[in-house]
């Protein structure tokens, strides 16, 4: 339950830090620079948001380092992400989920879903401090 309850808070934070740069990539970086490049910044500072929630996530929930709980954490924090993306998100801009994959940049899109992938392993990445 603890690790469930880790997993929740966790994408909770990577999840409202993605929208808040969203809110601000999309009317304020994308007309500049354009929406692959806007996604590309956006994603080192997503990184570093995995990687603090991360820290403290496992820290305020006392998660021990065994690799099979930290994969764990990390799965269910990316179902939920999965879900608030195509849930939420696609909600909010009313597309469906073959319009939002098929409107994804091939550059960015790849970058953003390996970025999925460091999300779901930064609890095992990640050292308890």
């Amino acid at each position: 339950m603890r690790t469930m309850k880790a997993a929740a808070v966790y994408f909770a934070l990577v999840f409202a830090a993605g929208f808040v740069l969203g809110t601000i990539r999309t009317p304020w970086i994308v007309p500049r620079v354009g929406m692959r490049t806007a996604e590309l910044l956006e994603t080192p500072f997503m990184i570093l948001m995995s990687v603090a929630a991360a820290r403290w996530t496992i820290r305020r929930f006392g998660i021990p380092a065994v690799t099979s709980v930290r994969l764990a954490m990390g799965a269910m924090a990316l179902v939920l992400m999965l879900l608030g993306e195509f849930g939420f998100v696609l909600w909010l801009r009313r597309f469906s989920i073959r319009e939002y994959l098929a409107t994804r940049d091939p550059v960015s899109g790849t970058v953003y879903y390996m970025a999925l992938l460091v999300f779901a392993l930064m609890p095992l990445l990640v050292k308890r401090t």
